[in-house]
């Protein structure tokens, strides 16, 4: 029993520890539309991964990147609506790898733990890429901190003030790729900017500092990652979805903490 708990309880909150402050920039900034268009290109990198033969993780994060990258320049576009796009893009990719797996009919492709994930089914090897792939994020995100938070206020502002925002956007588009190709086992395809944007919300109305908020969402991160668990242990519920209904109850009820301190 300990040998499946242990591991999913693992790659859960080290994955909370990215996706509480990266979050609250998807938050702050309204990005929650990248992020879906991001985790549904995954899908199209595990086609991919399949066809050429190669690590399928490697192939998500591949994919993710590269379409990271594109949204990134994208933005920058004047002629088409950038929600229009980014609904082009989601659906677009979601469709291609839903089609190109239909084709692999000599492959055994579980599709259901690709688009809604498996929690239990983690192992130390996928621990330690979660933790690694986090470090990393954590570093990059230290050293950006600052020009995102003030590309975040005024993008105008930043620039004057001689930050490079097309680098600070790539770079952010970046850690949102790697963070989703990390989560995409955790909560799934469908779910996994849910780990982004819920924790950071239900932190938003007790933070009076970004640094606040980011450790806030880190905690309630951590807890839907437990509470989430334990659901699934005692109640047999898939553990990826149970994972983000205790994330939303936990956002119900910091918004009810919320009215009731302001009442």
């Amino acid at each position: 029993m300990l040998d499946i708990l242990i591991p999913a309880l693992l790659g859960g909150i080290g994955l909370a520890f990215i996706t509480g402050p990266l979050g609250c920039f998807v938050v702050w900034r309204r990005m929650s539309y990248f992020g879906d268009t991001l985790s549904h290109s995954a899908l199209m990198g595990v086609a991919l991964g399949l066809m050429l033969e190669v690590n399928v993780s490697l192939a998500i994060t591949a994919g993710c990147v590269l379409m990271g990258l594109t949204l990134a320049l994208m933005q920058r576009q004047k002629h088409i609506a950038t929600d229009t796009l980014l609904g082009i893009l989601a659906h677009s990719s979601l469709s291609l790898g839903l089609v190109a797996l239909s084709f692999m009919r000599d492959q055994q492709v579980d599709l259901m733990s690709y688009l809604f994930g498996d929690l239990l089914a983690l192992n130390y090897q996928d621990v330690i890429w979660i933790f690694a792939g986090a470090v990393a994020a954590i570093v990059m995100l230290k050293l950006l901190w600052r020009s995102l938070l003030m590309m975040t206020l005024n993008e105008d502002l930043a620039a004057v003030e001689g930050y490079n925002i097309l680098r600070t956007q790539l770079l952010l588009m970046l850690m949102m790729s790697l963070v989703i190709a990390l989560a995409m086992k955790v909560v799934g395809v469908l779910l996994v900017t849910s780990l982004l944007i819920i924790p950071a919300a239900a932190a938003r109305p007790f933070s009076d500092t970004p640094e606040k908020m980011a450790a806030l969402a880190i905690a309630s991160g951590v807890f839907a990652v437990v509470a989430g668990l334990s659901l699934s242990w005692w109640w047999d519920t898939p553990a990826g979805p149970s994972v983000v209904v205790a994330a939303f109850v936990l956002f119900l009820s910091s918004m009810g903490a919320h009215r009731l301190r302001h009442a």
